[in-house]
């Protein structure tokens, strides 16, 4: 496998940034990789997150060859409707959104995360069945590996970007109902400003380096996914979500379409109604009151992991895809 990036975005902590200036990153970021191309020999191009802009590019790189893109997520989803950047039907938005249906049908096969997101991309690109697959995000298995051990003091552990993807209304409302166990929050994002009123209870850390989050899940009492009510959340399994799993924690997230793909309650997770404080605050308190419960949950949701979405069952689905469409 030969790896070509142009760097964008990597020494910004805020990535994801819009204007004249990411576009000319871009565009300078597309040249090098076009130019740094042209003699390599290859069978097919992979198309990575956030690759929407780099579709044009590289079917002109792939010369007949097949490529395939595994997007994630819609651009116009998330940073028109998610983040927040641009308004519903202005021009920006509207541009987003053709990106993302150039990009899709472009593909010669889009692979998605979920059954969920599968569909949805689905409709966002006018697309046929035979042009979608199916493969988990997982994690990074050099750092997130098990060896689950909390702490003595338990607390419930939340890694992510402050988005409305992840439900922090819902995290932070747990906590004031739960005012007797801590909370820790890694992250930064749009919403720092609900950070201001977050109660005793709930600890904020806007920055950890990435090779030390492994260590946070480790010790944490459990870990806490997506909670949001928005449809995209129903249709998504966060990398967090992964990176918990692989690591032993027990992980309590929203009870949604995705997540039922992979997990199972009270066997593999605690699954819980999105957008619902109460419930996510007595799960939380289910686990620090029982750790037999704990460790069972941390187990079964390490054993989900392993079976269905650890590096060796994931690679060997994206080379089967990438063999049966070259051979196709």
């Amino acid at each position: 496998m030969i790896e070509r990036h142009a760097s964008v975005w990597e020494r910004r902590r805020h990535n994801w940034s819009a204007g004249l200036g990411a576009a000319a990153r871009v565009g300078a970021a597309e040249a090098r990789l076009f130019l740094g191309s042209r003699r390599e020999r290859f069978d097919a191009i992979i198309v990575g997150y956030p690759g929407h802009l780099d579709l044009p590019a590289a079917k002109r790189m792939a010369r007949g060859r097949p490529v395939l893109f595994n997007p994630l997520v819609s651009l116009h989803e998330t940073l028109v409707e998610d983040r927040g950047r641009f308004r519903p039907g202005s021009p920006a938005a509207r541009i987003l959104r053709r990106i993302d249906r150039i990009a899709l049908r472009r593909a010669d096969l889009v692979v998605a995360d979920t059954e969920q997101n599968a569909r949805h991309l689905a409709g966002l690109g006018g697309l046929t069945p035979n042009r979608l697959a199916v493969c988990f995000v997982g994690a990074e298995e050099r750092l997130f590996r098990p060896g689950w051990q909390p702490a003595d003091a338990f607390h419930a552990l939340f890694v992510g970007k402050l988005i409305p993807l992840h439900g922090l209304e819902t995290i932070l409302e747990a906590a004031r109902l739960a005012p007797e166990i801590p909370f820790r929050i890694v992250g930064s994002g749009q919403l720092d400003g609900l950070l201001a009123g977050r109660t005793p209870n709930v600890e904020w850390v806007d920055w950890v380096e990435y090779e030390r989050l492994p260590e946070e899940y480790r010790r944490a009492g459990c870990a806490l996914g997506v909670f949001a009510t928005s449809p995209k959340a129903a249709r998504v399994i966060p990398n967090k979500a992964f990176q918990a799993l692989a690591c032993g924690a027990p992980l309590v997230t929203g009870d949604t379409p995705a997540a039922r793909e992979l997990l199972r309650d009270g066997q593999s997770a605690l699954l819980v109604p999105p957008g619902d404080p109460e419930a996510l605050a007595a799960g939380v308190r289910r686990l620090a009151g029982d750790r037999g419960v704990a460790q069972a949950i941390g187990a079964g949701g390490l054993a989900a992991y392993r079976e269905r979405a650890s590096e060796a069952v994931l690679g060997a689905r994206w080379l089967g895809l990438v063999e049966r469409l070259v051979a196709r």
